[in-house]
């Protein structure tokens, strides 16, 4: 059976919701474009968007923190710039979030819907090329929904694969197989990766992206029924080229 490309997401606003695509442009050594560009800076966190530095996501708002994020609908328009926020299927906030003015709106309606939660008014920011990743590397992240639904079994609950917040989802292949991948290369429709880790779950995969409700421990679940913590894989994109929904994923050696 051939391993199958069923989705690709990608989250302009770290800790905010995915958008779904049906094809995106890589480049080599990058993320997705648009992927995790921008991020909820806590009041107290000192970043430089002159001279942008990784930083560990617990200097941002995050739903490992933060659940009530995931009441929160997003969609960013890459062409214009603009953000729009939706709560409970109605509009809450429209700003062009690549401009000084439209990150202080939506800084100013993330200080008042999360009030206490949040360490200071928090910033939206951002620098070009930048990448808010929970790893120091600009990659993109795999899951295999064969690994989804062997981690259900455990659960004995359904679990949106979206918990995992992956870049791209696959079909076809066993469950946990693509941990084997690490250190080897994978092709998508003439685009090569590098595998380079399996990705260690946090608090945030608790949270249901449906209800905002932490109602299982992931990471705890994922530990007593396989002995470790992983869920996906990360991998570098290694040349330029389209990745689309419906392409077939090969393995291959490094």
């Amino acid at each position: 059976m051939a391993i199958t490309i069923t989705d690709i997401r990608r989250y302009p606003v770290k800790g905010m919701s995915g958008q779904q695509l049906d094809r995106i442009n890589v480049t080599t050594g990058l993320g997705l474009p648009d992927d995790r560009r921008f991020a909820l800076a806590h009041g107290s966190t000192s970043f430089d968007s002159k001279d942008p530095q990784w930083m560990p996501k617990s200097n941002f708002l995050m739903l490992a923190k933060n659940e009530k994020l995931a009441q929160l609908k997003t969609a960013f328009d890459s062409e214009t710039g603009h953000l729009s926020i939706e709560r409970g299927g109605k509009q809450v906030v429209n700003a062009k979030i690549t401009d000084q003015m439209g990150r202080m709106i939506v800084a100013q309606f993330f200080a008042g819907f999360l009030g206490d939660e949040a360490r200071g008014a928090p910033k939206l920011v951002e620098s070009p090329g930048h990448m808010f990743s929970d790893v120091r590397e600009k990659c993109l992240s795999i899951i295999n929904l064969a690994s989804v639904l062997d981690l259900e079994r455990v659960a004995r609950a359904q679990l949106d694969p979206i918990r995992f917040r992956g870049n791209i989802m696959i079909e076809g292949t066993p469950a946990w197989s693509e941990f084997d991948w690490v250190g080897q290369e994978i092709e998508i429709s003439g685009v090569r990766l590098k595998v380079l880790s399996e990705i260690k779950r946090c608090p945030a995969t608790s949270v249901n992206p449906s209800t905002a409700e932490r109602d299982i421990n992931i990471p705890l679940t994922i530990q007593r029924g396989f002995g470790h913590f992983n869920m996906g894989i990360y991998a570098e994109v290694l040349n330029d080229g389209e990745i689309s929904i419906g392409d077939s994923l090969a393995v291959g050696t490094a």
